[in-house]
């Protein structure tokens, strides 16, 4: 429905590419006020530029999510701008490689810096802000690896299993004070992150991706798009009783025990 979000201020982190950028253009085309947090500033810049021709409301905020006073001013500059919080997309992220032994301290660090401390300071900025308007809603960026495992990537794994808990405590936490937490899982999605695995993984990055395509229940990736819609549910008023969940946005990725179908 146009402009089903109407009213609504929203802030996503890493929102300047991938699955971030696919909610902020859902949540702006329904008529919501978002904020993109991101350290990216040319992209985050030309993004709400863009959605501002359509007649859409969209701003950026440089954002270093692992870094407190930096997320403090995020939310600050909302509530400058928009005069309140309803909704939280905790989404930035990264990945990289590694077995434990594999694995330095300072690359262990730097993916716990960003992918579980980055959603601590946003969520733990952000609430407040949400309880001056009565509640709201946070959708945190796991990963199907929030419940299962890839080799060579323990920092991420990690990580990802890491965050949701954190989801689930602040679900918890905060029921009796109106506010819902949810944490979606995506599985292969065709991002500018998945894309930079494959450079990083394969000496032929464009047949890696179409391996992982073809590896897939489905025989394809899924799309940030895809992932938005499950995303921009779970923060609406349409989920109004769903917090402390898990969503699977990967194609039954995790289903099969014994292969995957084949093509005929």
């Amino acid at each position: 429905m146009a402009d089903e979000y109407a009213g609504k201020v929203a802030v996503v982190t890493g929102g300047a590419s991938g699955i971030g950028e696919a909610v902020v253009r859902q949540l702006a085309n329904g008529g919501a006020r978002v904020v993109i947090a991101d350290r990216d500033a040319e992209r985050g810049e030309s993004l709400p530029a863009e959605l501002q021709a359509a007649g859409r409301e969209a701003r950026f905020v440089f954002t270093e999510v692992a870094d407190s006073a930096s997320v403090a001013g995020l939310i600050e500059a909302t509530l400058s701008a928009y005069g309140g919080l309803d909704w939280l997309h905790a989404n930035a992220g990264i990945q990289r490689y590694g077995s434990v032994t594999e694995t330095d301290e300072a690359l262990w660090d730097e993916v716990m810096a960003v992918n579980l401390k980055g959603v601590y300071l946003a969520c733990h900025h952000a609430i407040p802000a949400l309880l001056e308007l009565g509640g709201g809603s946070i959708v945190i960026t796991g990963s199907v690896q929030s419940l299962g495992a890839m080799m060579g990537s323990a920092a991420y794994v990690t990580s990802k299993h890491a965050v949701l808990g954190l989801g689930r405590t602040i679900a918890i936490d905060y029921a009796r004070r109106n506010i819902r937490c949810n944490v979606v899982c995506p599985g292969a999605i065709d991002t500018p992150l998945l894309r930079q695995a494959a450079v990083e993984l394969s000496d032929d990055p464009a047949e890696a991706v179409r391996n992982w395509s073809q590896m897939q229940p489905y025989g394809r990736m899924g799309t940030a798009a895809e992932v938005a819609e499950v995303v921009c549910f779970l923060l609406s008023d349409a989920a109004a009783f769903v917090s402390g969940a898990a969503y699977t946005v990967d194609g039954a990725l995790l289903c099969p025990i014994s292969g995957y179908p084949q093509n005929d």
